[in-house]
């Protein structure tokens, strides 16, 4: 199998940008972090939840977590505490989004790492909170 590297750098992020999906959200953000949280992170989110839930679920049986017995309150808590806790996940949930932006994204974020950070953390435990019955 061969595989075609296109040379020209704005085709690859033009076909990136393509494949997230569109999603309503409010286009008078006040802040550019609101802004870059309804125009890049809700959209790669949405495309990249099925990864997300299957990773989720897969740390959940490794970890050999009863997450079926629990109450919904419980799970909600365990779901916080093991993104803002388990280094190894928050990466690769991290690494699952980022790995999606084009270069002028990249540069946005690292500009404010921390606060995306914790938005994309923030964003995906919502996600997985209100999708508990996939993780089961």
């Amino acid at each position: 199998m061969v595989f075609v590297m296109d040379a020209n750098p704005f085709t690859m992020e033009t076909s990136r940008k393509d494949l997230r999906p569109q999603i309503s959200t409010v286009k008078d953000a006040l802040h550019p972090m609101e802004q870059f949280q309804n125009d890049v992170l809700r959209p790669i989110l949405k495309m990249q939840n099925d990864l997300i839930c299957s990773i989720y679920r897969h740390f959940l049986h490794k970890r050999k977590v009863p997450f079926n017995g629990m109450s919904k309150e419980k799970r909600n808590a365990w779901i916080r505490s093991s993104i803002s806790k388990d280094n190894r996940l928050r990466g690769i949930m991290l690494g699952l989004v980022i790995g999606q932006f084009v270069e002028e994204e990249l540069s946005f974020f690292l500009e404010h790492e921390g606060e995306l950070r914790r938005r994309i953390m923030e964003l995906i435990a919502q996600r997985l909170q209100t999708q508990v019955k996939q993780l089961l």
